[in-house]
């Protein structure tokens, strides 16, 4: 039998029995499979959705609303939100099997493709979804330093009056991203983490409403509002592209909005956390509905706004753009608050991760000290945490090597489209209609599972032609670029 503790988010194998000392004291400590007692709610899943959703996808909106114009590109990111709101209520009804209220537990995604699709597609879908947290957290640390530069060329433009080129290295804040990250990463689980994502969701909101905000002063300074209703003009003139580059960077627009919903990967992992009664299932869908209106408001606001203070020169990162004009102090706060999200965001990626690995390494060595020995470190305000050294030493070697990744690849626009396409169709659109018409019993050919085929189908090829496209931009900014030495 496998427990979970303090030290463990998650587990592998059907959920246990809940213990008897579980019923000796239901109220108290333990919840009804025996597990330390879930403490969260509606405002804490709401919080850990928007730190979740609103990361530097926000940031790309404009820059792909300018691809796409006025005409498809708020229509493609209304059909990524309501498809991503759609499939998240399937998903959210997977959480407990058979019963969505009162069957058993499935502590994370892998458990819930196992108990309704069967164990041949669990390693599919956990090579996907483990890859897809991995390459998120590289997202996260290149943006992260990307702003941190844009706040260093910010002030250097203006305390030198613009008389010398301002050009700098984002290494260094990447640097100082992954030591942040190698602190925070001790931190044992979602459980303990609530506070955290409180933080980075504040900060979220943030920087998109000041985004919003100089984004619709700088339009109303331009007096007019580009009407291009079909992006980028093909046709001549200064801001002309050719039609093959259009296609290409409107494919990689496609997986910028794409990442921009990616938060399907942790819905179970949040799920886990909260506390019964009222039901899980209840509370998240009230959660999911909060999170993605407030998102989807704000991306869809951002994406107009940003694209009409700037027409077809909007910028891959949306606040870069702003980055020598005042009030510059302003933007500075606004690229700060993205680095503290993005801090928070990045455990909610990595923490089901975290817990992957830990558990698999307990199993393997059951009697080893160094992987099981706890030592009680008590932190103020956050409380007393079990600090582990083998949990200490893999965590920091990760981000260690994440932080490298990125430091290999600093290219925003390209590698957000690029996860985003990996991660959208399989994590949020094929697993949860699979596993909902494995509950439904959907008969094959019926017209319903027809329509929900077509969805799927229609959403693969999305998440292809994205890939494709970001993967040109990859290659494309390769031609330009020095490991190491590129400075911006």
């Amino acid at each position: 039998m496998v427990h979970r503790d303090d030290n463990c988010q998650t587990v592998l194998q059907i959920p246990i029995e809940p213990s008897k000392n579980a019923h000796a004291h239901p109220d108290e400590e333990y919840d009804d499979d025996g597990h330390p007692r879930r403490i969260g709610n509606l405002w804490t899943a709401s919080a850990h959705i928007i730190t979740a959703v609103i990361g530097s996808g926000v940031l790309s909106l404009a820059w792909s609303f300018a691809q796409m114009g006025w005409i498809a590109g708020p229509v493609v990111l209304a059909f990524f939100a309501i498809v991503t709101y759609w499939t998240s209520l399937f998903l959210i009804n997977c959480y407990r099997h058979p019963d969505p209220v009162y069957g058993k537990r499935n502590y994370i995604y892998m458990d819930a493709v196992r108990a309704n699709l069967g164990p041949v597609q669990v390693w599919l879908c956990g090579f996907v979804q483990y890859t897809n947290l991995w390459a998120t957290a590289i997202g996260y640390t290149i943006t992260a330093s990307t702003s941190m530069v844009a706040v260093k060329r910010s002030n250097c433009f203006h305390s030198r009056e613009g008389d010398e080129k301002c050009e700098f290295s984002n290494n260094l804040f990447m640097a100082i991203f992954g030591l942040i990250e190698i602190i925070f990463s001790q931190i044992p689980n979602f459980h303990r983490m609530w506070w955290l994502s409180i933080v980075a969701a504040i900060m979220s909101l943030c920087y998109a409403s000041i985004g919003l905000g100089l984004g619709i002063q700088r339009a109303i300074e331009n007096g007019s509002i580009p009407v291009n209703h079909f992006g980028i003009d093909t046709s001549g003139g200064l801001d002309q592209l050719s039609r093959m580059t259009k296609v290409w960077q409107i494919l990689q627009a496609l997986g910028n909005i794409a990442f921009a919903y990616s938060y399907s990967a942790v819905l179970i992992e949040i799920q886990d956390t909260l506390k019964n009664p009222p039901s899980e299932k209840i509370t998240m869908k009230r959660a999911t509905l909060i999170g993605v209106s407030i998102t989807t408001f704000f991306y869809m606001t951002i994406g107009c706004v940003g694209y009409a203070a700037f027409g077809n020169s909007a910028p891959g990162n949306l606040l870069t753009g702003f980055g020598f004009f005042n009030p510059y102090w302003l933007i500075d706060f606004a690229n700060i608050c993205i680095f503290v999200h993005l801090v928070g965001a990045y455990q909610v990626f990595c923490q089901p991760l975290f817990a992957l690995v830990e558990n698999w390494v307990e199993r393997l060595w059951p009697d080893s000290r160094f992987i099981h020995k706890n030592y009680v470190l008590t932190i103020p305000t956050i409380g007393a945490l079990q600090m582990n050294l083998f949990r200490s030493v893999w965590r920091s070697l990760f981000v260690t090597m994440t932080t490298l990744v990125a430091a290999l690849l600093p290219f925003f626009n390209a590698i957000v489209g690029l996860i985003g396409a990996y991660g959208f169709w399989p994590l949020t659109v094929y697993f949860p209609i699979s596993m909902y018409i494995n509950q439904q019993r959907i008969k094959p050919w019926s017209l319903k599972w027809i329509l929900l085929q077509i969805l799927s189908i229609t959403c693969f090829l999305v998440s292809m032609a994205a890939g494709i496209g970001s993967m040109k931009g990859i290659f494309e900014a390769l031609k330009h670029y020095t490991p190491f030495e590129t400075r911006y």
